[in-house]
């Protein structure tokens, strides 16, 4: 019961300041075993009063079953292709956490005119990023990405405290990846395109790149890319040292290394600034993170220096800020605006990983946006 209370409470606060005449026809698409939903996105559109989930399309049988229960769709299908075509939505899902059926699925929702909201990362290749992009300015739909940081309550207030100049001018950014098993290329992206985000949330467009790759201390090459243990596209590599030039002489770091600590304590994001720096968690739930100032110059504390201060409101749950996302999605439809995070700003992420990739084979930095638009290639 509290857990029920808890999310009619999440979805109550989500829904306030939409129209409650416009009514949304959902699916939702899945596929257990292979990306099953992603987060907990299935359960994204519950109790949403303007929101019918009328279908939930999965191929396998068994998850398509439990997908149906746990996100209270009307009815399920074996194929998405079918269910659009039989449901005519209007809002579809697409979460699966892998990403090598994202422009079909993409293709076949626009097609009907559907808006989409999507589990990260947005695509496995560069060039699939710049494909969905264009479907979604051709077909004049609105995507939203799932980086959930974007509608966070604290995020924006760090975005503004930055703004205002609480932590004086900014100097840099830093950021890690979780470094568990999948250190290195695959973090990156997996992990490092949340990252990404938040770089260019707080700075906008990178105008350059400049990075090295390795495995195991040797420079990796063309053929040292392989398949992950999930479908994100080529990687290589398990440790990465990334920067990235921003208007103003600003640099965003990104770093991944195998280490043989894997618990992901140091997953997080943190702006310096010439007074101070923000801390961002990203393992907040499980390590008891939060998101702080520290007002240092010297970027120290104690002895005089200052001292930790948590932000309030603290992170949200999983449920709250996936909400928030498809709330922020109905009021860009609602308001013809983009979304917060907008199929442009999905595509940067994969963009900012396959600049850190050019730089490392060319051994040089790479100007953003890329020229070349390809991704590196997987050896046959």
């Amino acid at each position: 019961m509290l857990r029920r209370g808890l999310l009619a409470a999440t979805v109550a606060a989500a829904t306030r300041g939409l129209s409650q005449e416009r009514r949304y026809r959902a699916c939702l698409i899945g596929h257990t075993g292979h990306g099953n939903y992603g987060h907990d996105w299935d359960t994204s559109f519950r109790g949403f009063g303007n929101i019918d989930v009328l279908g939930v399309a999965d191929p396998d049988e068994a998850g398509r079953a439990k997908a149906q229960s746990r996100s209270g769709a009307r009815r399920a299908y074996a194929d998405f292709r079918r269910m659009l075509d039989q449901e005519r939505a209007d809002l579809v899902g697409i979460f699966t956490r892998w990403a090598d059926q994202r422009v079909p699925m993409v293709r076949a929702a626009a097609e009907h005119g559907a808006h989409i909201i999507m589990e990260k990362p947005f695509a496995a290749t560069l060039e699939e990023a710049d494909a969905m992009a264009r479907i979604a300015r051709e077909r004049g739909i609105r995507i939203q990405v799932g980086h959930t940081t974007r509608t966070s309550a604290v995020v924006r207030r760090m975005v503004e405290m930055v703004k205002s100049g609480e932590i004086g001018d900014v100097l840099e950014m830093r950021t890690r990846g979780k470094e568990d098993r999948r250190a290195g290329g695959e973090d990156m992206m997996v992990l490092g395109s949340h990252l990404f985000d938040l770089i260019r949330m707080f700075a906008g467009d990178p105008r350059w790149a400049f990075a090295h790759v390795s495995r195991d201390g040797a420079d990796i090459g063309p053929p040292d890319f392989r398949r992950g243990s999930e479908p994100v596209g080529p990687v290589a590599g398990n440790q990465i040292a990334a920067m990235f030039g921003f208007d103003g002489g600003v640099h965003g770091y990104f770093s991944s290394k195998a280490s043989a600590q894997t618990n992901g304590p140091r997953f997080g994001f943190t702006v310096f600034g010439t007074k101070g720096l923000l801390y961002l968690p990203l393992s907040f739930e499980q390590f008891g993170g939060r998101p702080s100032i520290l007002r240092s110059e010297s970027w120290r504390s104690g002895g005089g220096a200052g001292e930790w201060q948590p932000l309030d409101p603290q992170m949200e749950t999983r449920a709250e800020a996936n909400a928030s996302m498809v709330r922020d999605l109905l009021q860009a439809i609602e308001h013809d605006r983009e979304p917060s995070c907008s199929a442009r700003d999905g595509l940067w992420t994969v963009e900012m990983a396959t600049a850190v990739y050019q730089s490392q084979l060319t051994r040089r930095p790479v100007e953003l946006p890329l020229r070349d638009r390809r991704s590196p290639a997987l050896e046959p």
